[in-house]
């Protein structure tokens, strides 16, 4: 039976999947905003029948759930997330289509998506290309006599020889510079190395060598791979995604560049960090490569340094700012929805606190969008203090946190804690939030300074005397969990560890700057100062310590836990919105993850080596949340939403080829 893919033939898909609007066919005929909402009204009744028997259980949840959505609620003038805005909805969108990605790996694929009279542009196709490994039949059917030696390799040995050169390198960012060069000419070896060797090629492609790709991104950059937006384009925004070839994108990863990690404004050279994201959602979470789409969107940049740089790639102006910068980005969202409907997950990376809790709270509720910063930072580190919980002892909500650093990181993991301890006590979030304080470079954030606080930071301000400096916060407040977001390097100093341990058996200390010269403190200096007492984890790596003859292995609380596997949870079950709910699900999936081995260990997250497995479990939680709130299109529900997640995933696996 031969099977035509009419949407790519037409340049048009056709949304056949509940819950989109979008074009149908080549006639771009609209669906109505009324009929998206009443399909989604249809999805809800689905899951009710399925339901049955729990009707008071759910809506006791969706209650709790509406009363906890948040900080940014009040930013949405009382806007939910459950409430499916029609609001800025536009026509667009394409069929979800895995093409030969849904083929199993025995199967023959066509490697062509046009007719062509020589196999040296195959050489030069990322997709296809496998180098020595094309197999003699293939040389002979594809025209690549003579292009190629004559030895045919092995995916395994190609792999072996390349870890090898990878190893000889001893400066990081030529490892990410190999790295790189490898994904554009070899996509499924490049993520087969990725895959097979996680651990050792993580703090390669992303954190902590990501950030000095960023600052040097002009002098490396060799071709693009991913779209530049810039003020060039406003009012062609949707042209130029158009012009990017891949029609059925299911994740974009969009920075504006100006707070890369904990090294500020880089301006255009932040691309680094969408297509370090997207390299991770492929390798982690089993999206296809080709369904991610990395943006830029390049206002200028306030880094006098790279202003002045001749390589630098991005515009020369000062950053633009207000109603311009407000335009482009809600130019750049619609054209989004237009051009790839209405499942296709947006997420926020690296924008400046005070935009970064704006688009968040525009866009929550008519976009599918998430926001790594605040929401899967949050997420992951909910997870490790949820997974400590077996070694600190105590439950959640008798606990005390000191949070270092109130920018989108700090508030956003001290709200989805508050949210947790919600839950489980029934009580109002502000009564939760009173166990959680924040110090900025002000002090402690106390009623007193309400009048002078940004938005995102004011229900945090308790009743309490001014303090001023992060070791006196820890003398008065005495907390039992103390977490750095900060940016800051060395600012968990030996005084304030030591102040902690006598405030506690075991202190909590989470160090989760990046990339490693920001982090509050190192693994050894929180050991050593804490005399071997202290549960540690921080955002980038640190080798294993050995203090008074014992060997502590820290954890790492890395945001590539939680964002692959949430994306994948959100594409499998067609998920329209992000709820706050969701991100409760992945922490407990991901905490459940920890075995006694690990605990034994002191580690309160899992090894990197099963990020896969984890990713899945991730996946299906969310999925699950989705259906449960009615947010999920995808119909009928999987019964093994684990199975059907891995049944999902991209695997870099040569394909053979007829």
């Amino acid at each position: 039976m031969i099977s035509l893919n009419t949407a790519n033939l037409m340049g048009h898909g056709c949304s056949k999947n509940l819950g989109i609007s979008g074009w149908c066919g080549g006639d771009k005929r609209k669906i109505s905003e009324k009929v998206v909402l009443r399909v989604n009204s249809k999805v809800r009744e689905h899951n009710n029948i399925h339901n049955t028997g729990k009707e008071e259980e759910g809506e006791e949840k969706k209650v709790i759930g509406r009363k906890m959505e948040s900080v940014l609620k009040p930013l949405r003038d009382g806007e939910s997330v459950l409430d499916l805005s029609p609001r800025s909805t536009v026509s667009g969108g394409v069929e979800d289509v895995y093409g030969e990605d849904r083929a199993t790996e025995d199967q023959l694929v066509t490697p062509w998506t046009i007719s062509v009279a020589s196999g040296w542009s195959l050489l030069r196709d990322p997709q296809y290309n496998k180098g020595l490994a094309f197999s003699e039949k293939e040389r002979d059917a594809h025209y690549l006599r003579g292009l190629l030696p004559p030895t045919v390799l092995t995916q395994l040995l190609q792999e072996k020889k390349l870890m090898h050169n990878i190893r000889q390198y001893k400066v990081p960012l030529q490892k990410y510079v190999a790295m790189m060069e490898l994904q554009e000419r070899n996509e499924r070896l490049f993520y087969k190395l990725l895959v097979d060797n996680v651990e050792e090629l993580l703090p390669v492609v992303y954190t902590p060598t990501v950030g000095e790709a960023c600052q040097k991104y002009g002098s490396i950059f060799r071709r693009p791979q991913g779209l530049y937006i810039s003020l060039k384009e406003k009012g062609k925004v949707l042209e130029v995604l158009k012009n990017w070839p891949e029609r059925t994108i299911q994740v974009i990863v969009v920075t504006d560049g100006e707070r890369i990690l904990g090294l500020g404004d880089l301006g255009c050279q932040g691309m680094g960090i969408p297509v370090g994201k997207l390299a991770l959602y492929t390798a982690l979470g089993g999206v296809r490569p080709s369904a991610c789409l990395p943006v830029t969107i390049d206002v200028g940049t306030n880094n006098e340094t790279l202003l002045k740089d001749e390589f630098y790639i991005g515009l020369r102006q000062k950053r633009a700012t207000g109603q311009e910068y407000y335009d482009l980005l809600d130019e750049f969202m619609t054209a989004v929805k237009q051009n790839y409907g209405e499942k296709v997950l947006v997420q926020f990376e690296d924008f400046a606190n005070h935009n970064a809790f704006e688009l968040l709270a525009k866009y929550g509720t008519t976009h599918l969008v998430f926001n790594d910063d605040i929401q899967g930072t949050a997420s992951v580190v909910l997870a490790g203090v949820v997974a400590a919980l077996k070694l600190i002892g105590g439950t959640l909500p008798e606990h005390k946190f000191l949070f270092l650093g109130a920018g989108e990181a700090g508030t956003g993991i001290a709200e989805l804690i508050a949210l947790e301890m919600s839950k489980q006590t029934k009580a109002p979030i502000e009564e939760s939030r009173k166990k959680i304080w924040l110090v900025d470079s002000k002090g402690l954030i106390v009623s007193s300074r309400k009048n002078s606080l940004q938005h995102f930071k004011k229900p945090w301000a308790h009743e309490h005397e001014p303090v001023n400096s992060l070791l006196e916060a820890v003398k008065v407040i005495k907390p039992t969990v103390l977490i750095g977001s900060s940016g800051v390097g060395k600012t968990f100093t030996k005084e304030v560890v030591e102040a902690m341990t006598s405030n506690n058996d075991k202190p909590l200390i989470l160090a989760l700057s990046n990339p490693t010269s920001q982090s509050e403190c190192t693994a050894e200096e929180a050991y050593q100062w804490s005399e071997g007492r202290a549960i540690f984890a921080s955002g980038s790596p640190f080798d294993p310590v050995e203090y008074k003859g014992k060997v502590y292995a820290s954890g790492q609380a890395n945001n590539a836990y939680i964002f692959p596997g949430f994306g994948l949870g959100l594409v499998i079950s067609g998920a329209i919105r992000v709820h706050d709910d969701m991100l409760l699900a992945a922490s407990e999936a991901l905490a459940k993850q920890v075995s006694e081995e690990n605990y034994r260990n002191g580690l309160i997250y899992p090894p990197f080596s099963n990020i896969r497995k984890i990713s899945a479990n991730i996946a299906a939680n969310v999925a699950a949340k989705a259906y449960e709130l009615g947010l999920a299109t995808r119909l009928p529900r999987p019964q093994d939403l684990v199975k059907y997640a891995e049944s999902c995933m991209y695997t870099p696996v040569y394909r053979n080829y007829r």
